[in-house]
């Protein structure tokens, strides 16, 4: 049986077919070595262990944030083997694994997205009262999504609440969390963005700390609320969003009051407001009747001076009246029904009427 001659070119399209159709997809986990990148848009890395090691290739976007040699990386990719420049794995996801390396690549990012400002308090907004609709981010199957609503409707009740159903670990997540908040943040009724699920190893909370997830929770024009149940550690999304809470039901009591209290605070503002309109009404009652009985006697005084007045002038009317006058030893003498005013107008020749204060 003779054997097939292949070219070099041929064997390696054969190889490619073979590795295409065997493993299409693969996932390799490995200690990084040898990271750079290129031109500001390719990376490439090896991955190795203790026997062997392989060559990857992909782009700045397969990125989930900065690294650095040493790290432990899980990196999902398809084998390929390159006519010219040999055998390597072009990589469709990659994310760090172990608690050192996740907490390492956490690290990096958040120095560098800090010196961008991302985590800025001056940038972060204040969440709506009460708010009528509430965009989520969440696994519907979870327990922090049941926290959320029961605590939700226990203290208010009356919240429409969209949902978006995402993973919140794994190599899904950051892509499904992203597209999330982007469709939420096209909904114009959504007053705010709640992201949470419950606590974790710091794998299963990875996703929070993606350079693309905390892009996209910076970027979102509707205030978000971050509650991640891990007080532990803090994960990136909790510091760009403009508001963080520990848990998910503390996210709810963050959003709304509870209706209890509101009712009791506004009954206490119901007799606040009585007492405080009640004191000016007695008050101005006992001013109107301190006023009138003033009035009154001010009536009463000017009542007594003008009988006063009225007597003083009824006695110098009195005192100078033609009577009064005759009383004091005068007489009214008149010729011709004429009063005489002087002597020189009395005429001897003429009789003369002589009045006195007891007659004529």
């Amino acid at each position: 049986m003779d054997d097939q001659i292949f070219s070099v070119s041929d064997f390696a399209a054969v190889l490619n077919q073979t590795l295409e159709f065997a493993y299409p997809s693969v996932m390799i986990e490995g200690e990084l070595a040898n990271f750079k990148v290129s031109k500001g848009r390719w990376i490439y890395f090896d991955l190795k262990d203790e026997y062997a090691s392989v060559r990857f290739f992909g782009t700045v976007y397969n990125l989930p944030g900065p690294l650095e040699d040493g790290m432990l990386l899980r990196v999902r990719g398809a084998p390929r083997l390159h006519p010219q420049f040999g055998f390597s794995v072009t990589v469709q996801s990659m994310q760090p694994v172990g608690e050192g390396s996740i907490r390492k690549a956490a690290d990096l990012l958040a120095t560098k997205l800090e010196k961008e400002g991302l985590f800025d308090e001056a940038r972060k907004r204040a969440l709506p009262f009460a708010p009528a609709r509430i965009g989520l981010v969440a696994s519907d199957e979870s327990a922090a999504y049941a926290d959320f609503n029961k605590i939700l409707n226990e203290r208010w009740g009356g919240v429409e609440i969209d949902l978006v159903n995402v993973q919140v670990q794994g190599e899904a997540a950051p892509g499904q969390i992203v597209a999330a908040l982007e469709m939420l943040n096209q909904q114009a009724e959504v007053e705010v963005i709640v992201m949470t699920r419950g606590g974790g190893s710091p794998e299963d909370l990875a996703a929070f700390s993606t350079e693309q997830v905390v892009r996209a929770v910076a970027a979102s024009r509707i205030p978000t609320l971050v509650a991640i149940g891990h007080e532990v550690d803090i994960s990136l999304a909790e510091l760009a969003a403009d508001k963080r809470a520990s848990t998910p039901s503390n996210a709810a009591q963050m959003l709304v009051p509870d209706r209890r209290e509101v009712s009791a605070g506004l009954a206490h503002s119901r007799a606040q407001l009585a007492h405080a309109l009640q004191s000016p009404l007695l008050e101005l009652r006992q001013k109107i009747t301190a006023a009138g009985t003033e009035l009154i006697q001010q009536v009463r005084r000017i009542e007594r001076n003008a009988q006063h007045d009225l007597l003083l002038k009824r006695q110098l009317l009195m005192a100078f009246s033609p009577a009064q006058t005759l009383k004091r030893g005068y007489a009214i003498v008149r010729q011709n029904g004429q009063v005489v005013r002087s002597a020189k107008a009395f005429d001897a020749s003429l009789p003369a009427d002589i009045q006195f204060a007891d007659g004529k």
